[in-house]
């Protein structure tokens, strides 16, 4: 029977548990954890088709981001009101942001939009690694979009105070459910290593952590970051990968088709329970499948 919320909730149980997976799948339910270890149960006929990835597939990476782009178009005028948004680094997303700016600058309601971020890096936001900075030149600087409605991560400031302060600010900007702010829209890459946001496979445990935000490090530079957590990346109505180039095929065809180890990537871990997930690929991304 459906939650108070209109949702799926089927059962919630108030009760401590001593290990928490992120999605564990048994004969007949689905068991998912909120940060307080409560648990809540879905049949399996409700929840399976979430389980599914959606695979779109391009010719390259300026067709990957024109396709989202109108996706994306269609998500934020069927929303009532405010449209959420967690965005991403990297260099499909900078195409991305670039073709937004120049095609749909007028066509997006962009006063209904709200900017967040799904990790940055531990730098000032004129930092040429800035992820904020990245989006700024290359979207920002171009639409007619509300400053108060642009919540970055400040990377300049120290991270275990950020970390905090951001986590506060998806409570109070973002709608709740089961106790997890809840995204309209996610948008995530994938590193060639399986790693997404600030996720990585040396520390797997981030898919779980009890918290909306956690401070996480690059393996091999040490460098800090500040990323959304497992909850929250899978409590999000749309989760959409954008993931291009043949040097991630590997990873993506282990991944989607569930094959041996998979579950070691962190990538394979953002099934939203009770949202949609969406692969955006090109060709060369999607080789393997």
């Amino acid at each position: 029977m459906p939650g108070s919320n209109g949702g799926t909730q089927l059962l919630r149980i108030i009760k401590p548990v001593s290990s928490v997976n992120d999605l564990c799948l048994t004969k007949h339910f689905f068991f998912d954890m909120d940060f307080r270890g409560s648990v809540r149960i879905f049949s399996q006929k409700q929840m399976l088709s979430n389980l599914e990835a959606q695979k779109h597939i391009f010719n390259n990476k300026k067709a990957v981001a024109e396709a989202f782009a109108a996706y994306l178009k269609e998500q934020i005028d069927k929303a009532e009101g405010s449209f959420t948004i967690a965005l991403s680094g990297g260099s499909t997303p900078k195409i991305l942001f670039d073709h937004l700016a120049e095609a749909y600058k007028d066509k997006i309601d962009w006063k209904k939009v709200k900017l967040f971020w799904g990790d940055e890096r531990c730098v000032p936001p004129t930092d040429e690694e800035s992820n904020y900075k990245m989006t700024k030149e290359h979207l920002l600087d171009h639409i007619d979009i509300p400053e108060g409605n642009i919540f970055r991560i400040k990377g300049e400031e120290e991270p275990f105070i950020e970390s905090n302060r951001y986590g506060q600010v998806l409570i109070k900007e973002l709608e709740v459910r089961f106790n997890i702010p809840k995204f309209d829209l996610i948008i995530l890459g994938m590193g060639e290593d399986g790693h997404t946001a600030s996720i990585f496979p040396n520390r797997m445990d981030l898919i779980q952590h009890a918290g909306p935000t956690v401070i996480a490090q690059h393996p091999e530079s040490g460098q800090n970051r500040v990323s959304l957590t497992g909850p929250v990346l899978n409590n999000a109505k749309n989760v959409c990968f954008l993931v291009t180039g043949e040097s991630k095929a590997e990873k993506v065809k282990v991944i989607l088709g569930k094959e041996e180890g998979y579950r070691k990537y962190p990538a394979a871990h953002i099934q939203p329970s009770a949202g949609k997930l969406h692969w955006w690929l090109d060709e060369a991304a999607a080789s393997e499948l």
